[in-house]
């Protein structure tokens, strides 16, 4: 029986490693679908368990890690940019204001799905046009949900946060090892 990562989230591939586990990446191929309306807990949950199911039905002796990580603002999910222009109205949006960052988590394994979803408040500090601007031009904001990486460049946007950390890098990983350590 081997370990999976659903994903190739690089941050996600990093704090497995950091955590000494032996894993193996498969990522999911499915699209990523959720109803309209639905809550953004619920959401992180139900992405997360797509991922680890399908993994999970072509690999059924293997424990399976599948994970999504949102950021919230008033209710409202903010994915991954589509453009600069994107990335630039979520950095906006979030400026000078407290948001929340889920991550869903679901772990399959000997055919039975367990799951969570850990949550972090982060604040940012407010930022000028200027700043927005200049980090856009990282390109660092593209592949991350709402649009900044806490673990980079991004960090000098975040005043504090309330909770996780890792969570907010993608996968909470603490949480997870505890979920891990009691399957059997």
């Amino acid at each position: 029986m081997a370990l999976i990562l659903a994903s190739a989230s690089p941050r996600r591939k990093e704090l497995l490693e950091r955590a000494g586990l032996s894993f193996a990446c498969i990522p999911a191929k499915g699209e990523e679908v959720i109803a309209a309306g639905t809550p953004p807990e619920q959401a992180a949950l139900t992405l997360a368990q797509q991922k680890a199911l399908e993994v999970a039905s072509a690999r059924p002796a293997d424990t399976v890690i599948g994970a999504d990580t949102i950021v919230v603002l008033d209710g409202l999910i903010l994915g991954k940019p589509k453009d600069e222009e994107d990335a630039a109205r979520m950095l906006g949006m979030l400026s000078g204001r407290e948001h929340l960052v889920l991550t869903g988590v679901c772990v399959v394994h000997k055919g039975h799905a367990h799951s969570f979803v850990q949550q972090t408040k982060v604040r940012f500090y407010p930022l000028t046009p200027a700043k927005i601007r200049g980090y856009v031009m990282t390109g660092e904001p593209m592949d991350k949900a709402g649009g900044y990486g806490i673990q980079e460049k991004g960090m000098a946007l975040v005043e504090g946060i309330e909770g996780d950390f890792f969570n907010v890098m993608g996968l909470p990983i603490a949480r997870l090892l505890r979920l891990l350590e009691g399957l059997e």
